[in-house]
């Protein structure tokens, strides 16, 4: 087993490449820019239907009004998404121009929803009393149109790197303001995307007698009834978990491809269940509850089982700490601090339990009667309570999440024990060679000038605290404020007034930072601000801060992220995984952590 995980450590940094693919980052950023639609659109939803649920009728009025914000958000999903996938692909493709050289974000964002109304939308005429009117059909601008959308934004940015590396553009009198000259010289590259996806939709139309987006929904079908079999379930869950056990985050790679099919199921999901019928897609948006139950690998038994099971105090300190998060599928404090991450003792179960709950949740929807997936709910929902509210309340899901929470409970238990008794081993080991009992603390506290001890010391992590450091003889009074060295004095004047931005994949892991460091700086008195974000909604406000941090999930997008931060003149830190974790359990070693990296 060590054999393996040190062969796909090798490989680590090959992986890491995929993450980085400038298609796939465009792709999960402007979803993810868009998923405030996705969530209010499912509130408004909720208050139309679940209220039937329990035999209360609401007003026609009010379930018309529900309905047409839905609609009218949720509805026109694919357009927005063609404009925030072209907004993030461009802010990639500025990176790789030449110098002097840049493309206007604004314009192919704009362009991009265009192209992406002339791929997917049919227009017609029809009468309406007695009059011709002309109707668009809006079939395809919500999530059907999804592939349509990543397609003409991608187009839409090659088009405007085209033009504006070659100057193509109309070039006014330098008298012109610039915000004209601007609109200008974004003429050509505008009509140039149009039209040529202007003419794709005329060929596919006059050859195929299909939109566009139809034609790619119909050649990717086979791919997609693929898919939702078990073993394409288990193939998707896999490599979800397989990524992210490597350190490459494994949501970012594998579902900006699945994303559109699994909106799209999941609203023909609630068409039928509206309809009366029973929901039977299982790939589906929040089909990731139960894949990824507590977090990637599954993990939201795990907490609970250090606590009751394991003897390490590692595992137990471990347990308590993650207990929490875990429950709202933050589950970094468990990967990093156990560790989960490339951990020989933890691949077979990590990638193993999501699987398993895959499998047993489409059996449950194919044979049980458990609806298929149908209301969009918050990624960070405590999953039982999603999968509850997202098959209509059934309580057969109830069942079906004891059932998983027991299953993966018996897949990880022999693996955690197993890992548990090398590290109790460990443990003992170390006390043995420092010629402590089993109260070492008390041990290390009587003879603290033991050589043995100041070995002990020396090796403590960086969460203890900053006075146990210091020289005896610099601390006569260790509580008293001014006992701290002049050093530390001139480092607080370089962190007054610090403005600090952490990210991570969804902004939960990054909050944990952002607060620990808004808590650390309360204790020590510094005037720092600090805020937590996800990557890929960023580029807007990041030149309004001194420092970005990236969390461990999104550590593979440094090189791109210190190109633009040296631009910027911010100073962009990555910490490691177990540091990260430790940093958000010690709000003044945050702090500390930064004075100390600010040079």
């Amino acid at each position: 087993m060590d054999a393996i995980v040190k062969m796909l450590e090798k490989h680590q940094p090959f992986f890491e490449k995929i993450s980085r693919n400038i298609y796939l980052q465009a792709i999960k950023d402007g979803f993810l820019g868009c998923m405030p639609i996705v969530l209010t659109s499912s509130i408004f939803l909720l208050i139309a239907t679940l209220p039937g649920v329990v035999g209360i009728t609401l007003p026609q009025p009010l379930t018309d009004w529900c309905n047409k914000l839905y609609n009218f958000t949720m509805g026109v999903m694919g357009i927005m998404v063609a404009g925030t996938t072209a907004k993030n692909f461009t802010a990639s493709m500025n990176r790789r121009m030449p110098a002097g050289k840049v493309l206007n974000d604004g314009s192919t964002m704009v362009a991009a929803q265009c192209s992406m109304l002339l791929l997917a939308v049919t227009q017609f005429t029809t009468k309406l009393d007695g009059s011709e009117l002309s109707v668009f059909d809006c079939t395809s601008m919500g999530t059907r149109g999804l592939f349509s959308a990543y397609i003409a934004a991608f187009i839409t940015v090659w088009v405007y790197k085209f033009c504006v590396s070659r100057d193509l553009t109309i070039k006014l009198p330098k008298e012109v303001p610039g915000a004209i000259a601007q609109n200008f010289r974004d003429i050509i590259p505008f009509g140039g995307a149009v039209i040529i996806c202007g003419i794709i939709d005329v060929v596919v139309r006059n050859l195929m007698g299909v939109p566009f987006s139809e034609l790619l929904i119909k050649l990717l079908s086979p791919l997609f009834t693929a898919a939702e079999t078990y073993p394409g379930l288990i193939l998707i869950q896999a490599a979800t978990a397989f990524f992210w056990f490597i350190g490459v985050h494994g949501p970012s790679i594998v579902q900006p491809g699945i994303d559109p099919i699994r909106l799209a199921n999941q609203a023909e999901n609630l068409q039928v269940l509206l309809a009366g019928g029973h929901p039977a897609h299982s790939l589906t948006f929040n089909m990731s509850l139960v894949g990824e139950f507590g977090g990637t690998g599954a993990t939201f038994i795990v907490p609970l089982l250090l606590i009751l099971f394991m003897k390490s105090k590692q595992l137990k300190a471990v347990g308590k700490a993650s207990i929490v998060p875990v429950a709202f599928a933050v589950n970094e404090p468990l990967l990093f601090g156990a560790p989960m991450i490339l951990n020989p003792y933890m691949l077979i179960p990590f990638v193993a339990a999501g699987c398993v709950n895959v499998s047993v949740a489409k059996f449950f929807i194919d044979n049980v009667g458990m609806n298929g997936f149908s209301f969009v709910v918050p990624w960070a929902t405590p999953a039982p309570i999603g999968i509850f509210i997202t098959t209509n309340f059934q309580l057969i899901a109830l069942v079906f999440v004891a059932i998983i929470i027991l299953l993966d409970a018996i897949i990880y238990l022999p693996f955690l024990k197993a890992y548990d008794k090398l590290l109790c081993d460990q443990e003992a080991e170390r006390a043995a060679e420092l010629g402590l009992e089993s109260n070492g603390a008390a041990a290390i506290a009587a003879d603290a000038s033991a050589p043995a001890v100041e070995q002990a010391t020396a090796s403590v992590e960086t969460t203890v605290a900053a006075a146990d450091s210091k020289p005896v003889a610099d601390q006569p009074k260790p509580a008293a404020a001014d006992s701290k060295p002049a050093a530390d004095a001139s480092a607080k004047k370089d962190v007054d007034g610090l403005k600090v931005l952490v990210l991570c994949a969804g902004a939960g892991t990054s909050a944990m930072l952002a607060n620990a460091i808004k808590e650390g700086a309360a204790q020590t008195g510094e005037n720092i601000a600090s805020s937590a974000g996800a990557y890929g909604q960023h580029t807007a406000i990041m030149d309004q801060y001194d420092v970005i941090v990236l969390a461990p999930q999104v550590r593979s997008y440094y090189n791109d992220m210190k190109a633009d931060t040296d631009r910027l003149g911010i100073k962009l830190l990555a910490p490691r995984g177990k540091e990260y974790i430790d940093l958000t359990r010690d709000p003044a070693g945050a702090i500390k952590w930064l004075r100390e990296n600010l040079d």
